[in-house]
């Protein structure tokens, strides 16, 4: 009962602070206004018309997202699963995208309707590739980022394709809790009344499936239904919440966890508790982004704000979150034993074919037509075909690098969070140093690059590197950068379509100039990477013995990162975040029999550049005469790749 009083206490608290850093009026006007008087001045009326409507928001949303979190976790003992790491949110921000281009009309309850059936999509998809039985562990998570991943990609594309229609989707993703009116109060409130029938409902559920299912099934409950029943209630609150205020992540993920932390320990002490602490932290997440846009000259927005303190306790959290069992290592296909010719030579077919294709195949209209391109459009032709090669080859290798360094099969730029940091780096100097994100260069990218690189490794060499640290810190890393680029994306100035393109990996803006300096700068980077094979050798096979043949391994790692940052920078630099090259590549080569590092590194490049190329020319001709970036196209391909990759692996595992 102490917690309770004490936490209802801090949430009053909260709501105090918030309220003085939105207004300036006295605290007995305030107190007046809240009564009931009726509000004359401008300051007044701001303060009944807009500051209490989006307290009222911030705990109702915060309650609820607390109140799923804690619900989904206890479901599934996964004490990392939460509407962010299970996909249901990314499958509504896919279905309101879809919503709000291609019906446009439609209202707020059949956009609820969207928002609950992509939800639902989602969800069903992440169980499907888990199975319903494996939702404890790590696969859960990992297929939450797939789905998210590969669902982003589709949000990406609606949204450059339909850019007129979607201007108001930006502060929508960022997660927004300014609100005109009382309107989506009055709205809101009937919908989270669903949280009542969960408190009800789910702590008998819940307790008896602490005890295991055979124990609850010997006991009367049905697992099944009672399951599905109660994820139905929680994501209808997580998709009403979506529709009202747009994605805020995080708060799901850490209240259930800080509930425990602080002695939650029966079902319904830690539903209520997350509950309560859910609606405190969203109002102090809040609190916090109205007193940070006090300092700037624009807005916060709170899912921002909320990502800025949950990635951290993210990381904390997932460093006692993660069970025995998890720390496992992902098995690739066997495939051939050796690597022949013949498989060299239809790589090299399918690449320059794929040249080809991109030089010679020209639309026109709604025909296809093969000729030699004229001076004019050969310009525009050969950078995006030397662009698309020499990022796919660099991001390839770098990939491989990092899976022979760190002995993790699903280690890649993206997924380890590198490439967020030099987007990160790159989102910020175009905001505050007064450049655009093209002329920011491969410097700052790489500094990015390097810093979460730097972050990933103080976190994970207390862990030896384990692939569920490394991969939960980068799921972390790469939350807080997505809620930063959408908060540049809401500020709606010029730039912002030009980021999103960016973002979406495409070579359509990048100049002749800049193609030949990536060329030549991967070029480079690729004949160390192939000078350096012996130090990957014998890293791979071990620090010992790497120490016994006379390398220090310690300053070898070290380089060879900064080689794989170098890489990661001046790609995305330049074409932008091309997602699942490193994981896809490596793998492939692998498969393909290039078992040495000399091997792996020259038939991955050989198929990143394919991947990207072949993308970049399918991603002009597919919808013509619209364009869809290479880099969404790769996302599609990867995802799927990385959904088929674990399913494989639950398959290997229940056989």
């Amino acid at each position: 009962m102490l917690r309770y009083l004490m936490t209802a206490l801090a949430l009053m608290l909260a709501l105090f602070l918030s309220l003085q850093l939105q207004t300036d009026m006295t605290i007995t006007k305030q107190y007046a206004l809240i009564a009931g008087l009726e509000p004359l001045e401008f300051v007044e009326v701001d303060f009944v018309y807009a500051v209490l409507p989006r307290l009222v928001v911030a705990m109702l949303v915060g309650a609820s997202l607390g109140l799923v979190g804690s619900l989904m976790q206890q479901l599934t003992q996964n004490p990392l699963l939460s509407p962010l790491t299970f996909g249901t949110s990314s499958g509504a921000w896919l279905a309101l995208v879809l919503a709000a281009v291609f019906f446009p009309d439609l209202g707020v309850e059949s956009n609820t309707m969207f928002a609950l059936v992509g939800a639902l999509s989602a969800m069903a998809l992440v169980l499907f590739i888990t199975g319903i039985n494996n939702l404890s562990g790590l696969p859960v998570i990992l297929a939450g980022m797939a789905v998210n991943l590969l669902l982003g990609a589709f949000a990406t594309a609606v949204i450059l394709l339909n850019d007129q229609y979607a201007k108001n989707l930006f502060i929508w993703g960022a997660g927004d809790l300014a609100q005109n009116g009382w309107d989506w109060v009055q709205w809101l409130t009937p919908r989270m009344c669903v949280g009542f029938v969960i408190l009800a409902v789910a702590p008998r559920v819940l307790t008896l499936m602490r005890i295991g299912q055979q124990g609850a099934t010997a006991r009367g409950l049905s697992i099944m239904p009672q399951f599905l029943l109660l994820l139905l209630l929680g994501v209808w609150l997580v998709s009403s919440a979506i529709t009202a205020v747009g994605v805020i992540g995080f708060v799901g993920l850490l209240t259930p966890n800080i509930a425990r932390y602080l002695g939650a320990r029966t079902a319904r002490d830690e539903l209520f508790y997350s509950l309560l602490l859910g609606a405190l932290f969203l109002v102090l997440t809040d609190a916090f982004a109205v007193w940070l846009s006090k300092f700037t000259l624009d807005f916060i927005p709170s899912g921002t704000a909320a990502a800025v303190i949950g990635a951290p306790a993210l990381i904390w959290f997932s460093r006692s979150a993660v069970k025995a069992q998890d720390q496992m290592v992902f098995r690739l296909p066997q495939g051939i034993s050796y690597l022949k010719k013949r498989v060299i030579t239809a790589i090299l077919v399918g690449l320059i074919s794929s040249i080809l294709l991109a030089s010679l195949f020209v639309m026109k209209e709604s025909s296809w037509l093969f000729s030699w391109p004229d001076a004019f459009s050969w310009s525009i032709r050969w950078p995006r075909i030397l662009t698309s090669l020499a990022a796919g080859a660099g991001l390839a290798v770098a990939g491989t690098i990092l899976q022979r360094l760190i002995h993790n099969p699903l280690a890649s730029p993206d997924i380890l969070g590198i490439s967020a940091g030099a987007i990160f780096a790159l989102v910020f100097a175009s905001m505050f140093w007064g450049i655009t994100i093209f002329e920011a260069g491969p410097l700052v990218a790489f500094s990015g690059a390097m810093g979460a690189l730097l972050i990933i490794l103080l976190l994970g060499k207390k862990h030896d590197y384990s692939p569920p640290k490394l991969i939960l810190t980068g799921i972390a890393l790469t939350a807080l950068i997505e809620a930063f680029v959408q908060f540049a994306l809401a500020r709606g100035n010029d730039d912002v379509y030009g980021i999103l393109v960016w973002l979406a990996g495409s070579t359509y803006r990048v100049s002749a100039e800049q193609s030949v300096t990536l060329a030549f700068s991967v070029t480079l980077l690729l004949l160390v990477a192939f000078s350096l094979s012996r130090w990957l050798t014998l890293i791979s096979a071990g620090r010992d013995m790497a120490f016994s043949r006379g390398l220090n391994g310690s300053v070898a790692f070290v380089l060879l990162l900064c080689l794989v940052a170098l890489l990661v920078a001046f790609v995305t630099a330049n074409m932008g975040p091309v997602a699942f090259i490193g994981l896809l590549a490596p793998h492939m080569a692998a498969m393909l029999g290039a078992k040495s590092v000399k091997q792996q590194l020259i038939v991955s490049a050989l198929i990143g550049g394919f991947l990207v190329q072949f993308s970049d020319w399918l991603g002009q001709v597919v919808l013509y005469p619209a364009q869809l970036a290479a880099g969404i196209l790769v996302s599609i391909i990867g995802g799927s790749y990385f959904i088929l990759l674990l399913i494989k692996g639950r398959v290997s595992n229940y056989n």
